[in-house]
């Protein structure tokens, strides 16, 4: 048996994580890098692209970085085609961007529905599809879709953020039926609140806090690193028997 390190090491891969510039994809950028893995950021903010780079650099792994906007169907199929030609060949594929417009089901608008699952779900596949190729050809790959608690666990005001993540949640499933044959990993991860820079705007005032602490037994929020470490080990060899799961992060909320 491999030493532990081996099993959890990213080392000679290289992965692609999307909405990297900040908040979760840039901590996850960080803590594979720090696991050995050379990383291709892709996000719309230019700048925080910059930051993640930069961080990268400092465990001095190579970062190529891509703009772009996932909800556009040809910038996906870009990154996609660009990633390929800058390193040849990506290993880890972490679908983590994503948006929600939060408002009532009956103030839900056709734009606001068609948005949010072209960037929840559409681009996750659109992604997928263009580097399980190569995946394939490898007979090594790992995709990791950052999914939600609300896929599963729906709350009020996430109509259509809800039946994203739950379809990202079935993708999830219908891609490991037919890319585990070929050693290909997918697996999704459903976090709760995370204290994200954006969390903690959203999140910090206990009136609206409260309510969603109360379901939480850990009596907390997730923090980005601990979503991060799961990342990494649904993206390094020691999970290489996880296929199709539903890593629920969340304290305990689905257990009450």
């Amino acid at each position: 048996m491999e030493d532990w390190t081996k099993r959890f090491s990213l080392e000679g891969r290289t992965a692609l994580v999307t909405g990297a510039s900040k908040g979760l994809g840039a901590e996850i950028c960080r803590v594979f890098a720090n696991a050995g893995a050379d990383i291709i950021a892709t996000a719309r903010d230019v700048d925080g692209l910059k930051d993640t780079a930069e961080a990268v650099a400092g465990y001095g792994r190579k970062c190529v970085t891509l703009a772009g906007e996932l909800a556009e169907v040809d910038d996906v199929r870009r990154i996609g085609r660009e990633a390929l030609e800058a390193v040849g060949t990506v290993d880890i594929l972490v679908n983590n961007a994503g948006m929600s417009h939060v408002e009532p089901a009956l103030e839900t608008t056709v734009e606001h529905w068609d948005h949010t699952f072209a960037v929840n779900t559409r681009a996750p596949f659109l992604l997928a599809q263009a580097l399980a190729p190569q995946m394939i050809a490898q007979k090594w790959g790992k995709i990791v879709n950052i999914s939600s608690q609300t896929g599963p666990l729906a709350i009020d005001d996430h109509a259509a953020y809800a039946a994203s993540k739950g379809a990202l949640n079935a993708l999830t499933k219908s891609l490991t039926c037919e890319w585990a044959k070929h050693n290909i990993q997918v697996n999704a991860i459903c976090p709760t609140v995370v204290m994200t820079p954006m969390g903690i705007r959203v999140w910090s005032e206990e009136e609206k806090a409260a309510p969603m602490l109360a379901h939480i037994p850990a009596g907390r929020f997730g923090q980005p690193v601990e979503i991060a470490d799961m990342a990494l080990y649904l993206a390094s060899p020691a999970s290489g028997f996880v296929n199709g799961a539903l890593m629920m992060i969340e304290g305990g909320y689905s257990s009450v």
